[in-house]
């Protein structure tokens, strides 16, 4: 959408069906064939009725859709394999030192990401995201976007912004800020010319901005705005383009070119939209048919079904009704490089034709059965991947725990007995340190990607843009507690300053100085903390 407003293999599951197969009797296969349909008969009713419902092993969302009549064209993802036979790379990173690139793949065939091949690649420089491959026989790549009618070339994606955990291992998304996007304007087997089309990704309601325009999905060829129609992608932001809407978001829209919809008026027709909000993980889904007919739907992609938020008519004025796709792939920008955006991507396909909602419901089951953001099983240690938090060891404040509020770190009480958002908002994801791998980060445990950080000597919670500057005010170095007791954690680009708690805000602060917080009575003890379990594993 235009800006006018403001990447030892095993065998696939079909092939070991068949090698077992081959090798029964023939009324044997019949029965077991029967035994299989009734299975995924069975799924689909458990399904259908609320009844918890695991995806069958091997089923990933490009096998889904396959069967269901409406195969993948695109199929992208950073995090894991959507195809049960996928044995090839999920994308390409650069490292600053020497340009090289390399191809980060599958721990296995159909698995998850080899993160720390990533991590190996990239010691001791830094990597953007250069390229992210398509796993359908299409070959649909996504490469960084060049200039657009809207926006300037864009610049790649920091490769460690967005460590996350998958199928217990971690990975990394893609985290887009203003001036990054990726795109393909030469693709094979993409709806065009009012050609029905489904596309679905997993994104985040934390890491969203009002801008033009973060979006996956079908745009224009040439990067500019050829007109109404000439979009078909998935916006997902808090930008509403057509009032009213309902709520703050974010929402799932269709951009359809020159205008984000909600319905076929543009506007919100459903009074209960009111967006996601702060969901971790979300799957936004969009269908066309391409003629007169478009649905959007959303989830919780850690848990639950979808939620279909609008279903009826195109557009009916103004070029929308047919469509006029175009058939190139976007992600992050709109279709002319409105490049303002911030969002979060971790896995996305479209397919040809419409997919059925029983298909999407599937879809929704094996995201969820991923376990996006869920524990690595490591609590309480400065070991990468552990969750833990923060205690105050001063006399006055044994209670008091590092949390965010309102993107400032802060120091408060907390007990088994607090809100569950208190408890998340004072857990945090032990990282390699952004700036030095000896040394930590610690990124948010309900907002991915977000990250402790300094700012004028003041910790906040803030989304990590790549520059060297946010990763040496993000890291920290650990050493026994100035008081004796506990640890204390070093500012890796100011030495002599430690972590701090004064007056409940987290500074980091030297003993002794100019500013309040710098003051050097109890600073052994605050500036000492016990690294403990999770509030919220």
């Amino acid at each position: 959408m235009s800006g006018i407003s403001n990447r030892a293999p095993a065998l696939s599951y079909q092939e070991r069906k068949c090698t077992v197969m081959s090798s029964l009797p023939r009324l044997q296969r019949l029965r077991n064939t029967a035994l299989a349909v009734l299975s995924v008969m069975a799924a689909v009713v458990a399904f259908a009725v609320g009844a918890p419902q695991a995806t069958a092993a091997g089923s990933l969302p490009c096998d889904i859709y396959a069967t269901a009549g409406t195969p993948c064209v695109a199929a992208h993802s950073l995090v894991r394999a959507l195809y049960s036979s996928y044995n090839g790379s999920l994308y390409q990173v650069q490292r600053a030192s020497d340009s090289a690139t390399a191809n980060i793949g599958l721990l296995a065939a159909g698995g998850y990401a080899n993160a720390a091949a990533q991590d190996s690649f990239c010691n001791g420089t830094t990597c953007i995201i250069t390229k992210i491959y398509d796993q359908s026989s299409r070959h649909n790549d996504l490469t960084i976007e060049g200039a657009g009618g809207a926006g300037a070339a864009d610049v790649g994606a920091p490769a460690d912004a967005l460590p996350v955990t998958a199928g217990g291992h971690q990975v990394y998304g893609l985290e887009i800020s203003a001036g990054m996007g990726y795109r393909d304007n030469s693709t094979s087997g993409v709806a065009v010319n009012g050609q029905a089309e489904g596309m679905y990704m997993v994104t985040s309601g934390t890491h969203v901005n009002g801008s033009c325009c973060f979006d996956y999905g079908n745009a224009e060829t040439n990067n500019l705005d050829t007109g109404n129609g000439h979009m078909d992608a998935i916006n997902f932001g808090t930008e509403c383009w057509f009032s009213p809407c309902y709520g703050q978001g974010p929402w799932v829209q269709a951009d359809l070119e020159n205008g984000l919809f909600q319905s076929d008026a543009g506007y919100s027709k459903n009074t209960s939209n009111t967006g996601t909000g702060a969901m971790p993980f979300v799957t936004a889904l969009l269908k066309n048919n391409g003629q007169d007919h478009f649905a959007l739907k959303y989830g919780n992609a850690q848990s639950g079904s979808l939620t279909t938020t609008y279903s009826g008519g195109e557009p009916t004025a103004g070029g929308y009704s047919p469509m006029h796709q175009e058939g190139a792939i976007v992600l992050g920008t709109g279709g002319d490089n409105s490049n303002g955006s911030i969002g979060s991507f971790f896995e996305g396909v479209m397919t040809s034709g419409i997919p059925t909602d029983a298909a999407d419901n599937l879809v929704q089951s094996n995201i969820v059965s991923v376990g996006y953001g869920g524990s690595t099983g490591i609590t309480g240690s400065l070991t990468a991947g552990s969750e833990i938090s923060l205690r105050a060891t001063t006399a006055c404040c044994t209670a008091d725990y590092i949390r965010h509020q309102a993107n400032a770190a802060v120091v408060s009480a907390v007990t088994s007995s607090s809100p569950a958002l208190d408890k998340s908002d004072a857990t945090w994801i032990v990282r390699r340190g952004l700036a030095a791998g000896s040394c930590y980060s610690f990124e948010s445990r309900n907002y991915p990607g977000d990250f402790l950080r300094h700012y004028n000597y003041q910790l906040y919670r803030q989304p990590m843009t790549g520059t060297t500057q946010f990763r040496q005010d993000a890291t920290f170095c650990a050493g026994t507690g100035k008081s004796g007791t506990g640890t204390s954690f070093a500012s890796y680009n100011y030495p002599t300053r430690y972590l701090r708690h004064y007056n409940y805000n987290v500074y980091v602060a030297s003993n002794g100085g100019s500013n309040a917080f710098d003051s050097a009575t109890s600073w052994t003890d605050d500036v000492s903390w016990a690294v403990t379990a999770p509030w919220a594993p």
